[in-house]
Protein backbone atom coordinates (compact mmCIF):
# COMPACT_ATOMS: atom_id res chain seq x y z
CA UNK A 1 0.00 0.00 0.00
CA UNK A 2 1.38 3.41 -1.09
CA UNK A 3 1.22 6.16 1.08
CA UNK A 4 -1.44 8.15 -0.54
CA UNK A 5 -3.59 5.62 0.28
CA UNK A 6 -2.37 4.83 3.46
CA UNK A 7 -3.33 7.88 4.66
CA UNK A 8 -6.75 8.46 3.00
CA UNK A 9 -7.77 5.58 5.01
CA UNK A 10 -5.97 6.84 8.02
CA UNK A 11 -8.42 10.02 7.55
CA UNK A 12 -11.50 7.84 7.06
CA UNK A 13 -10.84 5.82 10.04
CA UNK A 14 -9.95 9.28 12.03
CA UNK A 15 -6.63 8.11 12.95
CA UNK A 16 -3.52 9.24 13.36
CA UNK A 17 -2.07 10.59 9.89
CA UNK A 18 1.28 11.62 9.22
CA UNK A 19 2.61 11.39 6.03
CA UNK A 20 6.64 10.57 6.78
CA UNK A 21 8.62 13.22 5.02
CA UNK A 22 12.34 12.56 2.77
CA UNK A 23 11.83 8.83 3.94
CA UNK A 24 13.74 7.27 0.70
CA UNK A 25 16.88 9.93 1.77
CA UNK A 26 16.52 8.80 5.56
CA UNK A 27 15.90 4.82 4.92
CA UNK A 28 18.95 5.02 2.36
CA UNK A 29 21.07 7.15 4.63
CA UNK A 30 20.55 4.65 7.31
CA UNK A 31 22.05 1.84 5.40
CA UNK A 32 19.68 -0.30 7.11
CA UNK A 33 20.43 -4.06 7.09
CA UNK A 34 19.30 -7.34 8.00
CA UNK A 35 18.39 -8.32 11.64
CA UNK A 36 19.24 -4.63 12.52
CA UNK A 37 17.88 -2.92 15.12
CA UNK A 38 16.56 0.59 15.13
CA UNK A 39 14.80 3.25 16.80
CA UNK A 40 12.11 5.39 15.88
CA UNK A 41 12.44 7.83 18.67
CA UNK A 42 8.88 9.62 17.10
CA UNK A 43 6.70 6.77 15.87
CA UNK A 44 3.58 8.87 15.30
CA UNK A 45 1.75 7.17 12.98
CA UNK A 46 4.44 4.46 12.39
CA UNK A 47 5.14 5.17 8.78
CA UNK A 48 9.04 5.45 9.16
CA UNK A 49 8.83 2.02 11.77
CA UNK A 50 7.04 0.86 8.52
CA UNK A 51 9.95 1.64 5.90
CA UNK A 52 12.27 0.46 8.29
CA UNK A 53 10.43 -3.14 8.53
CA UNK A 54 10.44 -3.15 4.58
CA UNK A 55 13.62 -2.35 3.88
CA UNK A 56 15.32 -5.66 5.12
CA UNK A 57 14.42 -8.84 6.51
CA UNK A 58 14.28 -9.61 10.27
CA UNK A 59 14.54 -5.50 11.12
CA UNK A 60 13.85 -5.22 14.80
CA UNK A 61 12.52 -1.69 15.80
CA UNK A 62 11.91 -0.06 19.05
CA UNK A 63 9.45 2.81 18.49
CA UNK A 64 8.27 5.42 21.05
CA UNK A 65 5.95 8.49 21.42
CA UNK A 66 4.33 10.81 24.10
CA UNK A 67 1.76 10.96 22.59
CA UNK A 68 -0.93 7.89 23.51
CA UNK A 69 -2.95 8.50 19.91
CA UNK A 70 0.41 8.77 18.30
CA UNK A 71 1.21 5.06 19.68
CA UNK A 72 -2.34 3.32 19.31
CA UNK A 73 -2.50 4.47 15.79
CA UNK A 74 0.93 3.08 14.99
CA UNK A 75 0.25 -0.36 17.19
CA UNK A 76 -2.86 -0.75 15.06
CA UNK A 77 -1.02 -0.18 11.24
CA UNK A 78 2.03 -2.43 12.59
CA UNK A 79 -0.14 -5.02 13.64
CA UNK A 80 1.37 -7.55 10.89
CA UNK A 81 4.71 -7.14 12.26
CA UNK A 82 3.75 -7.29 16.44
CA UNK A 83 7.05 -9.94 16.64
CA UNK A 84 9.35 -6.95 15.38
CA UNK A 85 8.05 -3.49 17.15
CA UNK A 86 8.31 -3.05 20.38
CA UNK A 87 6.12 0.01 21.28
CA UNK A 88 6.87 2.39 24.75
CA UNK A 89 5.04 5.28 25.34
CA UNK A 90 7.71 8.20 26.62
CA UNK A 91 9.17 11.44 25.61
CA UNK A 92 12.57 10.49 23.98
CA UNK A 93 14.40 12.67 26.44
CA UNK A 94 13.21 10.30 29.14
CA UNK A 95 13.88 7.47 27.17
CA UNK A 96 16.36 5.22 28.88
CA UNK A 97 19.21 5.16 26.43
CA UNK A 98 21.65 1.98 26.59
CA UNK A 99 25.13 1.82 25.27
CA UNK A 100 25.61 0.21 22.34
CA UNK A 101 21.99 -0.95 21.45
CA UNK A 102 21.02 0.15 18.24
CA UNK A 103 22.12 -0.12 14.98
CA UNK A 104 19.89 3.20 13.84
CA UNK A 105 18.32 5.87 15.37
CA UNK A 106 15.72 8.09 13.59
CA UNK A 107 13.75 11.45 14.79
CA UNK A 108 11.46 13.02 13.26
CA UNK A 109 10.54 16.24 14.82
CA UNK A 110 7.99 18.07 13.17
CA UNK A 111 4.40 18.24 14.31
CA UNK A 112 1.82 15.62 12.51
CA UNK A 113 -1.20 16.25 9.85
CA UNK A 114 -3.14 14.84 12.35
CA UNK A 115 -2.04 17.31 15.39
CA UNK A 116 -2.95 20.47 12.90
CA UNK A 117 -6.00 18.50 11.88
CA UNK A 118 -7.58 17.69 14.68
CA UNK A 119 -9.17 20.53 16.70
CA UNK A 120 -9.26 19.40 20.14
CA UNK A 121 -5.79 18.77 20.18
CA UNK A 122 -5.45 22.47 20.28
CA UNK A 123 -2.92 22.99 17.39
CA UNK A 124 -3.65 25.43 15.02
CA UNK A 125 -5.90 28.63 14.37
CA UNK A 126 -8.02 26.73 11.67
CA UNK A 127 -10.87 25.81 13.98
CA UNK A 128 -12.28 26.82 17.32
CA UNK A 129 -10.62 24.62 20.27
CA UNK A 130 -9.66 24.60 23.60
CA UNK A 131 -6.12 26.20 24.09
CA UNK A 132 -4.30 22.63 24.80
CA UNK A 133 -1.28 22.18 22.73
CA UNK A 134 0.27 19.14 24.78
CA UNK A 135 1.61 15.89 22.77
CA UNK A 136 1.51 14.14 25.96
CA UNK A 137 -2.13 14.95 27.69
CA UNK A 138 -0.98 13.27 30.60
CA UNK A 139 0.87 16.59 31.55
CA UNK A 140 -0.91 19.47 32.90
CA UNK A 141 0.54 22.32 31.35
CA UNK A 142 -1.55 23.99 28.81
CA UNK A 143 -1.23 26.51 25.96
CA UNK A 144 -4.17 28.34 27.84
CA UNK A 145 -2.33 28.10 30.90
CA UNK A 146 0.45 29.93 29.51
CA UNK A 147 -1.95 32.09 27.73
CA UNK A 148 -3.82 33.60 30.62
CA UNK A 149 -1.55 32.89 33.79
CA UNK A 150 2.08 34.37 32.75
CA UNK A 151 3.01 37.96 33.01
CA UNK A 152 3.69 40.25 29.83
CA UNK A 153 7.30 40.46 29.88
CA UNK A 154 7.24 36.01 29.99
CA UNK A 155 4.78 36.05 27.07
CA UNK A 156 6.51 38.56 24.79
CA UNK A 157 10.00 36.87 25.45
CA UNK A 158 9.14 33.57 24.19
CA UNK A 159 7.36 34.73 21.32
CA UNK A 160 10.42 36.43 20.41
CA UNK A 161 12.87 33.29 21.51
CA UNK A 162 10.77 30.35 20.15
CA UNK A 163 8.77 32.26 17.69
CA UNK A 164 11.27 34.31 16.24
CA UNK A 165 8.19 36.83 16.49
CA UNK A 166 9.70 40.42 15.93
CA UNK A 167 6.07 42.12 17.40
CA UNK A 168 6.75 39.89 20.52
CA UNK A 169 5.62 43.29 22.57
CA UNK A 170 2.83 44.46 20.94
CA UNK A 171 1.18 40.83 20.55
CA UNK A 172 1.89 39.93 24.50
CA UNK A 173 0.18 43.55 25.60
CA UNK A 174 -2.90 42.72 23.28
CA UNK A 175 -3.06 39.00 24.74
CA UNK A 176 -2.89 40.57 28.61
CA UNK A 177 -5.26 43.06 27.39
CA UNK A 178 -8.39 40.29 26.06
CA UNK A 179 -7.53 37.73 28.50
CA UNK A 180 -9.03 35.27 29.79
CA UNK A 181 -8.80 33.93 26.21
CA UNK A 182 -9.86 30.43 25.76
CA UNK A 183 -9.97 29.13 22.35
CA UNK A 184 -7.65 28.88 19.19
CA UNK A 185 -9.34 31.44 17.47
CA UNK A 186 -9.82 34.33 20.14
CA UNK A 187 -5.93 34.29 20.14
CA UNK A 188 -5.51 34.30 16.61
CA UNK A 189 -7.86 37.54 16.48
CA UNK A 190 -6.15 38.60 19.68
CA UNK A 191 -2.65 38.48 17.67
CA UNK A 192 -4.46 39.93 14.44
CA UNK A 193 -5.70 42.78 15.68
CA UNK A 194 -2.40 43.57 17.74
CA UNK A 195 -0.32 44.14 13.89
CA UNK A 196 -0.46 46.45 11.42
CA UNK A 197 -2.67 45.82 8.53
CA UNK A 198 0.33 45.06 6.33
CA UNK A 199 1.40 42.71 8.74
CA UNK A 200 -1.71 41.11 9.35
CA UNK A 201 -2.62 40.55 5.65
CA UNK A 202 1.27 38.62 4.94
CA UNK A 203 2.10 35.52 3.44
CA UNK A 204 1.17 33.85 6.83
CA UNK A 205 -0.65 34.37 9.38
CA UNK A 206 0.57 36.86 11.96
CA UNK A 207 -1.01 34.19 14.86
CA UNK A 208 1.48 31.60 13.26
CA UNK A 209 5.03 31.92 14.75
CA UNK A 210 3.18 32.85 18.61
CA UNK A 211 1.36 29.29 17.63
CA UNK A 212 5.15 27.63 17.46
CA UNK A 213 6.32 29.09 20.78
CA UNK A 214 3.74 28.24 22.29
CA UNK A 215 4.22 24.69 21.52
CA UNK A 216 7.45 24.73 21.95
CA UNK A 217 7.14 25.99 25.84
CA UNK A 218 3.58 23.99 26.54
CA UNK A 219 6.04 20.38 25.45
CA UNK A 220 9.05 21.79 26.18
CA UNK A 221 10.44 20.64 23.17
CA UNK A 222 14.16 22.24 22.63
CA UNK A 223 15.36 21.51 26.30
CA UNK A 224 13.99 17.65 25.04
CA UNK A 225 15.52 17.74 21.83
CA UNK A 226 18.74 18.56 23.69
CA UNK A 227 18.57 16.07 26.58
CA UNK A 228 18.44 13.33 23.26
CA UNK A 229 20.97 14.93 21.17
CA UNK A 230 23.46 14.31 24.50
CA UNK A 231 22.23 10.72 25.24
CA UNK A 232 21.35 9.11 21.90
CA UNK A 233 24.68 9.02 20.24
CA UNK A 234 25.64 6.63 23.10
CA UNK A 235 22.86 4.18 22.24
CA UNK A 236 24.58 3.57 18.82
CA UNK A 237 26.73 0.25 17.85
CA UNK A 238 30.01 1.35 16.45
CA UNK A 239 29.08 2.39 12.40
CA UNK A 240 25.26 2.84 13.81
CA UNK A 241 23.94 6.15 12.51
CA UNK A 242 21.38 8.55 13.59
CA UNK A 243 19.13 10.41 11.33
CA UNK A 244 17.51 13.59 12.56
CA UNK A 245 14.34 15.71 10.71
CA UNK A 246 13.57 19.10 11.61
CA UNK A 247 10.97 21.77 10.81
CA UNK A 248 12.60 25.12 11.96
CA UNK A 249 15.28 27.07 12.27
CA UNK A 250 15.72 26.39 16.44
CA UNK A 251 15.43 22.81 15.87
CA UNK A 252 17.86 22.32 13.09
CA UNK A 253 20.45 24.50 14.79
CA UNK A 254 20.60 21.77 18.13
CA UNK A 255 20.64 19.37 15.86
CA UNK A 256 23.72 21.19 13.23
CA UNK A 257 25.54 21.23 16.66
CA UNK A 258 24.57 18.26 18.94
CA UNK A 259 25.62 16.06 15.72
CA UNK A 260 28.67 18.49 15.36
CA UNK A 261 30.10 18.98 19.12
CA UNK A 262 28.89 15.11 19.67
CA UNK A 263 32.84 13.22 20.64
CA UNK A 264 31.15 9.63 19.26
CA UNK A 265 30.01 11.06 15.91
CA UNK A 266 31.21 12.00 12.30
CA UNK A 267 28.72 13.94 10.62
CA UNK A 268 27.35 12.79 7.17
CA UNK A 269 25.74 15.46 5.60
CA UNK A 270 28.03 18.78 5.29
CA UNK A 271 24.26 20.62 4.36
CA UNK A 272 20.84 19.42 5.29
CA UNK A 273 19.19 17.16 3.22
CA UNK A 274 16.13 19.15 1.92
CA UNK A 275 12.58 17.58 0.00
CA UNK A 276 12.84 17.31 -4.08
CA UNK A 277 10.24 19.09 -5.63
CA UNK A 278 8.03 16.22 -6.66
CA UNK A 279 7.75 15.35 -2.59
CA UNK A 280 7.16 19.11 -1.76
CA UNK A 281 3.94 19.04 -4.60
CA UNK A 282 2.81 15.85 -3.42
CA UNK A 283 3.45 17.24 0.62
CA UNK A 284 3.57 21.00 0.92
CA UNK A 285 4.41 20.28 4.97
CA UNK A 286 7.68 18.47 3.45
CA UNK A 287 9.54 21.87 2.06
CA UNK A 288 10.70 23.39 5.48
CA UNK A 289 12.48 19.90 6.47
CA UNK A 290 15.56 19.25 6.78
CA UNK A 291 17.50 15.94 7.77
CA UNK A 292 21.05 15.70 8.90
CA UNK A 293 22.54 12.46 9.27
CA UNK A 294 25.66 11.38 11.50
CA UNK A 295 27.48 7.95 12.02
CA UNK A 296 29.12 6.43 15.66
CA UNK A 297 32.85 6.56 15.02
CA UNK A 298 33.86 2.81 15.31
Amino acid sequence: MNLDSQNLLDAEAGMFSHIPVLSRELIAGLEVHPGGHYLDATVGGGGHTRLLLEAALNVQVTAIDQDGDALAAAQKSLAAYEDQVKFIRCNFAAYEFTNGTFDGIIADLGVSSYHLDTPERGFSFRHAASLDMRMDQRQSLTAADVINDWDEGELAEIFFKYGEERLSRRIARRIVERRPLHTTVELASAIASSVPPKYRYGRIHPATRVFQALRIVVNDELKSLETFLEQAPNALLPGGRIAIISFHSLEDRLVKHGLRNSPSLRVLTKKPIIAEEAEIAQNPRSRSAKLRIAQRSE
